[in-house]
């Protein structure tokens, strides 16, 4: 008899995505929803979960943890986080370092239980020219999250440079209209992503066995 695995996916509204946080099993319309379709056509043994919360930053994913993370003792989990962290400091005058957002990442990588972790990079890309001058915020963030992943061994889905080309190829009316939350296709394309790096960790342990 197999066993269900269960997918825990942890972050701000693009893991939101409008879930109804009155329901334990809403996926919201993003790209968790996506993910939860394609495994279930596959016939794939998964319990899909949705713990994202919309303007959440890494400080507030730290403070629900146990009930969010811990207390659900996911085999999967998926950490998205990092936009909020860059967007208060220019919308609110409430910056987050570098330093701060690894300290804090650090910790919540610390807390991950024996669950496969697979992080995914925040991404932005302008749609105002006064918003070019956020990337340089973003990018350090960005590199943090890489970092971390290759020192602890988390998967990680690269996506500031999926949603730029998208972005380029088909205007950001089309993907991503205020540089960040995604349009349809835009949620399908990190779906995708997703599904890429999880597949490969799958592949990639049945070869070991």
């Amino acid at each position: 008899m197999s066993t269900v695995q269960r997918l825990v996916f942890v972050g701000d509204s693009l893991t939101d995505a409008g879930r109804d946080r009155d329901d334990d099993a809403s996926l919201g319309d993003g790209h968790v929803r996506r993910i939860a379709d394609a495994l279930a056509v596959r016939g794939e043994g998964v319990s899909v979960l949705n713990r994202g919360i919309a303007g959440n930053r890494a400080v507030d994913l730290e403070a629900r943890w146990g009930a969010d993370v811990e207390a659900l003792r996911p085999d999967v989990l998926t950490i998205h986080v990092g936009v909020n962290d860059m967007w208060r400091r220019f919308d609110s005058g409430d910056p987050t370092s570098a330093r701060q957002f690894e300290d804090t990442y650090r910790r919540l990588l610390a807390r991950t239980g024996e669950a496969e972790v697979i992080v995914m990079e925040p991404h932005f890309v302008p749609v105002r020219d006064e918003q070019r001058a956020w990337l340089e915020d973003l990018v350090e963030k960005r590199a943090v999250v890489r970092r971390l992943a290759a020192e602890t061994g988390a998967a990680f889905v690269p996506l500031q440079d999926l949603m730029t080309e998208a972005v380029q190829r088909s205007g950001a009316a089309a993907v991503l209209p205020d540089g960040v939350h995604p349009m349809p296709a835009a949620a399908e394309l990190i779906g995708a992503a997703w599904l890429a790096v999880y597949d490969a960790r799958r592949i990639t342990a049945d070869d070991s066995r």
